[in-house]
Parts: structure tokens; C-alpha cells; sequence
């Protein structure tokens, strides 16, 4: 795990030294334990290593071919090296036991063909002396981030937009479509980001640059396997034997360490089966970290602890009141250097924080929602499907007694049956604006798509005749996942120098679980059927089926109390808020909205705190709250 920074400019026109040294060096967090510059006339590369695999010097980077040819600076790990190796001439000099040494060897034999042989999560950028080209890639789910600028005919790239911010200065250039991305979601899907100049390499695509200009090219896709029908007819044990075995495989090939490795282990189906499958790859007392909380309600360390338990694990959990977690929003702020509103970023740099005092590698469980039907959306996808099936008339009149409720979420479900296809469902389901009146200028509303237009165009490459719950599940997969959870846990447990490692994203068991019918991840009414009769094999019943639990902070309660004074001065700091199309009168009257107690604006309302945060720290004005622990409590 690493931290890389590269320029290519064909003018020859790079950067001075000292502010590319300052821009490296602004990714330390993510590379604390070496540093490496090389350039030439048009290139200059630069890493920050997290020293995972050969420990030695041998694993230094930039790192050049045995022929001098080639230059790579890579972040992330090559899981089937060793593998690879022996498939490459066996007259290679090896230097060292490095995978981005085998990498860089599998690059010189195969070029960009090398892609459909990795099994890792990567972001690499190789130069060609010799063609003076630039290559440039992403693994295929994106959980190692890539950003890049190409302006006149230069090509810069980094592990995080701090970097690019320090070489070419930061922009006030906001990009409409993104700020309206981040307002439906809480986080701006690739290629885009906030400032219109930089853009996020998307998931399974690689550049080139060269004389030529740049080009994008995507080398793997999912979206359009086909539910195969045949597994219907097929014994469930032998599909619980496949699931099961690829499962195992995945856990395995990531157990490649030369450092001490854990996993986070939370009380549910998914972090509990990769552990399980870590004891059956042979690793006798795998180490397991939880994050416990005082209050009741957000608190799965009991069930964490009563897996670990069966298990056999060398368990550790720390608890906290979840008012402690206020105290990481400092760290919060000053890591997420994009905007996001994902609150359970504070749980995860908690739980990377514990990791981190005995372990540097740690596997998480993330990715099994999203391909085996484990969010309530996709069961509640299918309900409204069924409503919306009902004749106009009964449907109308549905609507107006839903809206006649004293509560506003049957007004939310009203708004549901609105929707006419599992796209549009799906939009409204995942939207953090719903019926709230708009936040953003009329301008920006008017010029730009919103998130509905973009997953409608993403669902035109799914595979034919998807259900509902199909549909949403691989919307989740290639945004929500992709640009929020992943991002989440690589930018918090970086935040401590921690890699986390991802085996349920392993492109081998998702291409097999978008080949499996839906009917075999929700059945019945029950969520993830198929990978809880695998974990049935590790653990009890009991331990297995029981309610999906998640975790979100007490936000809500959070602004009416001690962040009250905090979030009430950021939203009337004209200064920073101006330099938005904010509606400003209408985010205030939100705001009153929710601390009256009327109606919880909550997730819209901090969504804009966490935008206003992030543009206050670009101009170096950012305020951090002063937090009363009695009344956070």
C-alpha cells in the first residue's frame, strides 16, 4: 500500500523539484516508511512506500525494468504474483521477491494485456522510455484510488486530489455535475470530481498518454453477465461447495504479507465469513478487531465477540461512547480530501486506529451486500414493484392515503410509487434530497443530469430482463460501492498507514455471483441466502440469522446537541458558502426545520456541512468544533 505521483508533459515543461517533493510528501500517511523520485526530460514519478511485501531495498520504487526500458510507481498488491512468475522467461534476473517487480516483468512481456492476469488491487503508472508513452491503470473495482489532470498536453496523476491540488494549484472551478452528484448521493461517482480539471480513473479502465494525446480504454466489465438460468437446476449444496471454494480462494490469495495481518470483524454475515475462511486457510489464531460502543443500540461487539469465540480467534475490541467518535472529526475532515457524507467513516478510522497498534494489513467483509441481496432497498425494491403493478386508480388512491399519514415516511413511500421503472425506484430510494426543497441554484438544477440520468445509462449495459432487486444490487456495485464504501475504507484506514485488503471484491467470485439467479440471494424474505448457508458451515445458526444490524451515527441527534453551535456558525459563514450555488436561504430553513425537532433533515443537512468543510479547507479557513463530551453524550 502506497501513496503515487507522477507528470508527464511531452513539452518537457515538468514541475520544479521542490514542489513536486511537497506534493509526495503530502501523501506520507499513505507511505510512511520510504520515499523515491525518478524523472527525466517529460516524466517525473514519485512514490511513498507502506512496506507490505520485501521488506528490504529490493522492494524501492520507482522501480526500473531489468532492461531499463521501463519505470513503474505502483499502489495496492499483485495477490497472484508468485503465480505470475513462473509464467514469465525464466531467464529474468530477479532482484527481489516484490510483486510490483513481478509487475513491472509481466508489463514488459504482456504490455497493457498483463490486466486480465492480475488479481490484486492496484493503481500503477509505468513510463516506456523507449516510446516515450505513459501507462497508467486501475484495478478492476477501484479500490485503490486514481486521480489525474490532463491540461495542454499535460498528464498529471495522484493517490489523492491533495497531491495534484500542490503541483498545479488549487481550483476554484467547480464542477456543476459533480456538486449536483454529491448533493443526490453524499459522494461524486467517477470520472468525476469537484474541481472540473481532475478526474477519477474509473474502475477497470487504464489511460495512455503519449506525442498522440490521451486515451481512456476500459479492460473489464461485470455489468453485462447474464443470470444463468441453469444453476436453477443445479444441486444447492454443489453451489454452496463453488461459493464456499471461492470464497476460500479469495481469503487466501490475500493472506500475502511479510507484516504482521488481521481482519475487522463486525457481528455480521460478511466480515464474519472472511475470518472464518483466513482460519481455514491455515492461519491458526487470526487477528480480529471490533469497535464496541456503550449505547445499545449501535453496538455489535457481543455478537463480534460471540463469533470470534466460536471461531478461534485472537480477538480484540475496544468500546466507546459513541459521543467519543465526535472527537475523530478532525482527523475525519483532514483525511477525506473530496467531499463525502458517509458518517460511518468515523467507525471505520476508529476501528483502523485500534488495527493499527498491532497489525498493518487488515481484510474486511466489504462488497457482500452488494453482490448477494443483503440491502433492505432491494427487498423493499420488489414490494413497490408489486404496488406499482396495481391498477392506476387503486395506485392513486394508495398514494393519497399514504399522504394523508401523520408520518413523513409514508409521504416518502407516496413518492416511491411515483417511479415507474426499477431505475427511477432505485434513484429515489438512494437519494439524499427526496422531496426536501432544492438546495442548489435553479441554474445548476437546469444544466445538469442528476444521479437518475446517470445510473439510467449505466443500466442500458446491464444484462437483459434484471428484476428490481438485480437492478439496484448492480447499481450499488458501480457506484456505491465503488465510490463511497471502497473509498471510505481505503481513505480512513490509510489514515492510520493501514492497508485493507478486500476479498469479496475478488473478480473471480464477482463475475460467478453475477451468473447467479437472484433467487439464490433473496429468498423468502431472506437476505443473502446462499453466502449464510456458506457461512452455516463455520458458525451456528444462531450466529448467522440474525437481524441485519449496520451501523449509522446519531447525526440527527448530533446537530440538535453538541455540533448545534458548530454546523449553525459553518452555514452562516456567507464567506465560504458563497462560493458555492447554494441556495442559502433554503439550506438555513432546513436547518431550523431540524432542529426544531419538526421533521430530521439530518443526512441532507450534514451533506452540505461536509461540502461547506471541504471548501473552507481548501482556503485554509476551516474551523473545527469545540465539543462539550457532557452534552454529546
Amino acid at each position: 500500500m502506497c501513496g503515487i505521483l507522477g507528470i508527464y508533459s511531452g513539452s518537457g515543461a515538468v514541475p520544479d523539484r521542490d514542489r513536486f517533493t511537497l506534493a509526495l510528501d503530502s501523501l506520507r500517511v499513505r507511505g510512511p516508511d520510504d520515499s523515491g523520485l525518478w524523472s527525466n526530460d517529460e516524466v517525473r514519478l514519485g512514490h511513498r512506500r507502506l512496506a507490505i511485501v520485501e521488506l528490504s531495498p529490493a522492494g524501492h520504487q520507482p522501480m526500473a525494468s531489468t532492461d531499463g526500458r521501463y519505470v513503474i510507481v505502483f499502489n495496492g498488491e499483485i495477490y497472484n504474483h508468485r503465480e505470475l512468475r513462473l509464467r514469465l522467461p525464466a531467464d529474468i534476473n530477479w532482484r527481489g521477491s516484490s510483486d510490483t517487480e513481478t509487475l513491472l516483468e509481466c508489463f514488459r512481456a504482456w504490455g497493457p494485456a498483463c490486466l486480465d492476469q492480475l488479481s490484486g488491487m492496484f493503481a500503477f503508472a509505468i513510463w516506456d522510455c523507449t516510446e516515450k508513452r505513459l501507462f497508467v491503470a486501475r484495478d478492476r473495482f477501484g479500490v485503490k484510488p486514481l486521480y489525474y489532470s490532463w491540461l495542454d498536453g499535460q498528464l498529471l496523476f495522484a493517490s489523492r486530489p491533495t497531491a495534484l491540488n500542490i503541483l498545479r494549484g488549487a481550483s476554484a472551478d467547480v464542477d456543476p455535475e459533480a456538486l449536483r452528484l454529491y448533493m443526490d448521493l453524499g459522494y461524486i461517482p467517477a470520472p468525476l470530481s469537484l474541481d472540473r480539471n481532475i478526474r477519477k480513473l474509473p474502475p477497470g479502465h487504464y489511460l495512455i498518454a503519449d506525442e498522440r494525446g490521451l486515451q481512456r480504454q476500459r479492460y473489464w466489465d461485470y455489468r453485462h453477465i447474464t443470470p444463468d438460468a441453469r444453476m436453477l437446476e443445479r444441486r444447492e449444496e454443489d453451489l454452496v461447495d463453488e461459493l464456499d471454494a471461492l470464497v476460500r480462494s479469495a481469503v487466501k490469495l490475500r493472506l500475502m504479507s511479510d507484516v504482521p495481518l488481521g481482519a475487522f470483524l463486525s457481528g455480521g454475515t460478511d466480515s464474519a465469513l472472511v475470518v472464518a475462511a483466513m482460519k481455514a486457510a491455515g492461519i491458526e489464531h487470526p487477528k480480529t478487531f471490533t469497535i464496541g460502543f456503550h449505547e445499545r443500540a449501535f453496538d455489535e461487539a457481543p455478537a463480534a465477540a460471540r463469533i470470534a469465540q466460536h471461531i478461534g480467534v485472537d480477538h480484540t475490541h475496544e468500546s466507546l461512547a459513541i459521543s467519543d467518535l465526535i472527537a475523530l472529526l478532525p482527523q475525519y475532515l483532514d483525511a477525506f480530501d473530496e467531499p463525502l457524507s458517509d458518517n460511518s467513516a468515523f467507525a471505520t478510522l476508529a476501528v483502523s486506529r485500534l488495527a493499527r497498534r498491532h497489525v498493518t494489513v487488515a481484510l474486511t467483509g466489504d462488497a457482500g451486500d452488494e453482490l448477494f441481496g443483503g440491502y433492505p432497498q432491494y427487498r423493499l425494491m420488489g414490494q413497490l414493484a408489486g404496488m406499482n403493478a396495481l391498477p392506476q386508480r387503486a395506485r392513486y388512491l394508495l398514494q393519497a392515503t399514504l399522504r394523508r399519514l401523520p408520518w413523513h415516511r409514508g409521504k416518502l413511500l407516496a413518492g416511491a410509487l411515483d417511479t415507474r421503472d426499477p431505475t427511477s425506484l432505485f434513484a429515489y430510494l438512494r437519494s439524499l434530497t427526496k422531496d426536501f426543497a432544492p438546495v442548489l441554484s435553479p441554474d445548476i438544477l437546469e444544466s445538469t443530469a442528476g444521479a437518475h440520468s446517470w445510473f439510467a445509462q449505466t443500466a442500458a449495459s446491464f444484462a437483459m430482463d434484471l428484476n428490481g432487486g438485480e437492478t439496484a444490487s448492480r447499481l450499488d456495485l458501480c457506484y456505491t460501492l465503488a465510490d463511497d464504501y471502497l473509498q471510505k475504507v481505503d481513505v480512513a484506514s490509510m489514515a492510520y498507514s493501514i492497508e485493507a485488503r478486500c476479498p469479496l471484491t475478488d473478480h473471480r467470485l464477482v463475475e460467478w455471483a453475477m451468473r447467479l439467479p437472484w433467487t439464490y440471494k433473496l429468498r423468502h424474505g431472506q437476505s443473502k441466502y446462499l453466502l449464510k448457508k456458506v457461512l452455516c458451515r463455520y458458525l451456528p445458526a444462531a450466529l448467522v440469522y440474525r437481524p441485519k444490524m449496520g451501523f449509522s451515527l446519531p447525526v440527527a441527534q448530533w446537530l440538535r446537541g453538541p455540533l448545534r453551535r458548530w454546523a449553525h456558525e459553518l452555514l452562516q459563514d456567507r464567506a465560504t458558502m458563497d462560493r458555492l450555488p447554494l441556495e442559502r436561504q433554503q439550506v438555513l430553513a432546513l436547518f431550523e426545520l431540524h432542529v426544531s425537532g419538526k421533521r430530521n433533515t439530518a443526512p441532507l443537512i450534514w451533506t452540505v456541512l461536509m461540502l461547506l468543510c471541504f471548501v473552507a479547507r481548501q482556503h485554509s479557513t476551516l474551523t473545527l468544533p469545540t465539543v462539550d463530551q457532557k452534552r454529546a453524550a
